[in-house]
């Protein structure tokens, strides 16, 4: 008897410290502790205060997972939050299918467009290697990753130009991590362990992070640049454009004035850092890296057969017809996606499933974190946490509020969706303009404020822009270091420089 009430307890035990393993797996116990204690927390909150108050708690929790991301991927501890919000009636299963059907672009682009730049990688690998081995100069290859990213942001989509900047630095960063690692003839590397790298190759391969995370942010900071800019670069911007009856030529001459200077001073800012070394940037590529890299790109084209070599031109005739369909928006971004994916499996012989697999690993579990993040922004919309915010940048004098909406819009975009802020605030001055409590003239300036500010402050952290928030979450971010503090650093004189220079254009210029 003795003996088997011993046990019990020792079961129970076991049982506690089996759930308390499992529950977000590997994360550090004081992780694991701060996640049940939101949980824990927030019934308590929306009882002893109310709603609103909590919705803004949550937003907080949500942010720390973000944070960490690096410890657990925000997507499980992320879920539990969005889980809790519904059932504790902070917002609705409907709202949250009604925040994914708004937002359906997004989440086509991300399942078909980048698994599409997926079986692009070896021309985008050869063209890029080319590239880095022949620009010596840092400052230079940073300048031509933000404004290349730029432009192609200007009629593409961030998103997308994202993925082509990840696929890169992954591909170069294996290139060379295998060297490392003294692993050139196993075609099974595992280039995210660094279990077999070679000591006196350590500091090299640091070093190469810190070039890489440089030249990553410079092109993510691109995409923002350009993205403001036109009609196409970003999804609140048709948005805008709808509201206020602009095609490609309208939108792209009102938002001049503030895009222009702004472009401008994000390309000086790129000089600047590379110039100064400061905020992370200046990382120059080793010496030792580049032979490696210079090695493999002879190497690939002296074992390059036909096949190979019409696998490259079936990739390069797929990425002129994906940039013009994508230019002259022939279809939606994401079956555009889908539409590259059949032409480069079907003509490059890729015909397996397993094989077509792999390249859809990359973005569903980011697809997956940005449904529920859109829980979190249906818990804003269903709590009005943005209204008081709203009402008084639309209570000041007209005079005032270009310049107030624009910090509004940047601030709010920093914590939230850029296209949900942008969205909110331009149905607002729509819906003051069709009252006739503003001027058309007034209307367009309140539009530019609200575009610009949601578009080019909210570079600050990976929550404002998908881009950003897509290159936390993605596998080229451990590799790099590039975590969520690392990344908001990097992405503060951008932030600081950009919001000075386009508030001061909204303000003055417009």
């Amino acid at each position: 008897m003795n003996a088997i009430n011993h046990s019990i307890p020792a079961s129970g035990t076991g049982f506690g410290r089996a759930f308390t393993e499992n529950f977000l797996g590997e994360a550090p116990s004081w992780y694991k502790l701060t996640i049940a204690a939101f949980l824990i927390i927030n019934p308590i909150l929306v009882y002893t205060t109310n709603p609103f108050f909590t919705g803004w708690v949550l937003i907080g929790e949500f942010i720390f997972t973000l944070a960490m991301a690096l410890k657990c991927y925000p997507l499980q501890p992320g879920g539990l939050l969005a889980i809790e919000a519904v059932l504790l009636g902070m917002t609705s299963s409907d709202a949250v299918y009604h925040e994914v059907n708004e937002n359906i672009e997004v989440i086509l682009l991300l399942m078909f467009m980048v698994a599409g730049i997926y079986f692009m990688k070896k021309l985008l690998l050869h063209v890029f290697t080319r590239l880095l081995i022949s620009v010596k100069s840092k400052t230079a290859l940073s300048l031509l990753f933000c404004g290349v990213s730029a432009i192609l942001s200007a009629f593409l989509d961030a998103l997308t130009v994202t993925a082509v900047l990840i696929s890169v630095a992954v591909g170069f960063y294996a290139v060379y991590h295998k060297v490392a690692s003294n692993r050139q003839t196993q075609h099974d590397h595992d280039h995210s362990s660094d279990d077999h790298v070679v000591e006196y190759h350590r500091d090299d391969l640091d070093q190469f992070r810190a070039f890489l995370r440089s030249l990553i942010m410079h092109g993510a900071v691109g995409t923002a640049l350009g993205g403001v800019c036109t009609l196409v670069g970003e999804p609140q911007n048709l948005l805008i454009a709808e509201k206020a009856g602009w095609n490609f030529l309208d939108f792209f001459r009102n938002m001049a004035p503030v895009t222009m200077p702004a472009f401008a001073a994000g390309l000086l800012t790129c000089i600047l850092l590379e110039k100064t070394a400061s905020f992370g940037y200046g990382a120059k590529l080793p010496v030792a890296v580049r032979k490696v890299l210079a090695s493999f790109a002879q190497e690939e084209e002296l074992k390059r057969t036909q096949n190979d070599i019409i696998e490259l031109w079936i990739q390069g005739v797929a990425a002129v017809i994906l940039v013009l369909a994508l230019a002259f928006h022939v279809a939606e971004v994401g079956i555009i996606g889908l539409m590259i994916i059949v032409l480069l499996t079907a003509f490059n012989g890729v015909i397996q499933e397993a094989r077509i697999g792999h390249a859809f690993e990359e973005a569903l579990p980011f697809t997956a974190l940005l449904v529920v993040f859109f829980a979190i922004v249906a818990v804003i919309h269903e709590q009005h946490l943005f209204e008081p915010v709203t009402h008084f940048v639309l209570g000041l004098e007209p005079e005032q509020q270009p310049g107030m909406l624009f910090l509004a819009n940047g601030i709010l975009s920093m914590i939230s969706d850029n296209v949900f802020v942008a969205t909110v605030y331009i149905n607002e001055v729509k819906a003051a303009l069709t009252a006739g409590d503003i001027t058309r003239e007034h209307f367009e300036k309140l539009a530019i404020a609200i575009n610009t500010g949601t578009n080019l402050p909210s570079v600050a952290t990976p929550n404002g822009q998908a881009a950003f928030l897509f290159l936390l979450t993605s596998a080229l971010a451990p590799l790099i270091r590039l975590s969520y503090g690392r990344m908001v650093l990097m992405a503060l004189p951008y932030t600081i420089v950009l919001s000075v220079v386009a508030l001061t254009c909204v303000v003055y210029a417009i």
